[in-house]
């Protein structure tokens, strides 16, 4: 028997009983959908936090707070933070000759109000060369200068995200008025979209000066600081910026290797840990959807020896005219993988149409990400549904094939 009239029959077969044969593949189009989606969303986080920490710059340096979990427990702890003076020693040229700009920030969180709206939002208290260093452009108006943070000035830079919620507009608003936490500000600029991720909306975020940041809105003493941001000299000089950092910091900390009370993150750093995360957890929603389609498989195996019992006479007759075990085998088997691949292909179009619903909504919330529908993704689900089917179809289809003649004849 060739190939084509095995397919022929094997769609004869299912057409002859439509209900059936489509729920049975209702279960693969489920859980191929569903590990299409969650793939494609994984993969499409991984993407956005890529590109968002790509978007800071390929020279950037990140200083934290709290050492660095190690091999033989978590990261060393100490109520000693970062300070001005900690900034200020970084930019040493002798000390730190591949260091090239520093700026401090203190991070905080206000509720923003401005003609009867209001909107919680971040701030940042930043020096005046954060701009640079983050690769942050103004619109219109101006950026925080050093003037501003030597006089404590209560001036805002504001994100268009932000700006359309307060003010229906994110142009001609340079010079009104905003409230941080009934804190009145003055706006000098509006800076240009970046778009938003999965890592939060950069759009959405209002920048100050650091020392108004200080006074007014953490209300914080002394000169403690959130981050250093640290920009090196050029990319392939990132490696020994960090370490020059790292001494620094340790001779002003009294700290050694091991017990550091800060961390220094290059980009690299913070993009393996983003891939890190994202990549176990892509795995693992993954997994999760796969289950869906064992249960699909199960479906079919069930529907495969209910379609044995109820042609069991059939299957005697064919093999009394001279049907070969591996004819009755390889029946049963291609109607079983036509199931699992017809299942297969829907699922791959409703996967990608829920992971782009995933995406509308998501951007609907402020945090834009594109869902990434690999062909990997799509190949791997399709052969993967299709090795359901036949893994599935192996037991029905040879108990098919093993029956006596006389026997299948006679049962009733």
């Amino acid at each position: 028997m060739s190939i084509a009239q095995v397919f022929i029959e094997a769609l004869e077969s299912l057409n002859s009983n439509k209900l059936r044969s489509g729920l049975t593949i209702l279960g693969i189009v489920i859980g191929v959908a569903a590990v299409i989606a969650m793939l494609s969303v994984g993969q499409g986080a991984q993407s956005s936090i890529t590109n968002s920490i790509n978007g800071i710059g390929t020279n950037v340096l990140f200083v934290f707070s709290g050492g660095r979990p190690s091999r033989d427990g978590p990261p060393q702890t100490s109520n000693r933070r970062l300070t001005m003076e900690d900034a200020e020693a970084l930019i040493d040229p002798i000390a730190a000759p591949s260091v090239a700009a520093v700026s401090a920030v203190i991070q905080a969180s206000a509720t923003a109000s401005a003609e009867g709206q209001s909107s919680s939002t971040s701030v940042n208290g930043v020096t005046a060369n954060y701009d640079e260093i983050r690769n942050e452009t103004v619109a219109e108006g101006q950026f925080i200068s050093e003037e501003h943070v030597t006089g404590h000035s209560t001036v805002a830079v504001i994100g268009p995200e932000l700006a359309d919620a307060l003010f229906g507009t994110h142009t001609d608003i340079v010079g009104k008025k905003i409230r941080l936490d009934d804190k009145p500000f003055r706006i000098i600029g509006v800076l240009a979209s970046k778009g938003g991720s999965s890592m939060g909306s950069s759009d959405n975020q209002i920048i100050i000066p650091l020392t108004t940041a200080r006074d007014r809105i953490a209300n914080r003493g002394g000169s403690n600081v959130d981050t250093i941001y640290v920009q090196s000299t050029s990319a392939e000089a990132t490696t020994s910026a960090q370490d020059e950092i790292t001494a620094i910091l340790r001779a002003r900390h009294r700290t050694v290797e091991g017990e550091d009370d800060f961390s220094v993150f290059s980009q690299q750093d913070m993009l393996a840990t983003a891939s890190s995360v994202t990549g176990i957890l892509t795995v693992f929603l993954g997994g999760i959807a796969a289950i869906s389609l064992l249960v699909g498989g199960i479906g079919i195996m069930n529907i495969m020896l209910v379609s044995v019992a109820e042609r069991t006479r059939e299957i005697g007759l064919r093999k009394a005219l001279g049907a070969r075990k591996r004819d009755i085998l390889t029946q049963f088997l291609t109607e079983s993988l036509l199931l699992s691949l017809l299942g297969g292909l829907i699922g791959v179009a409703f996967g990608w149409g829920i992971a782009q619903i995933v995406g509308q909504v998501a951007a609907s919330t402020g945090n834009s990400f594109t869902p990434d529908v690999r062909l990997s993704s799509v190949l791997l689900a399709t052969l993967f549904s299709a090795g359901i089917g036949l893994f599935f179809g192996i037991y029905p289809a040879n108990r098919a094939a093993s029956l006596e003649p006389v026997e299948a004849l006679r049962y009733e």
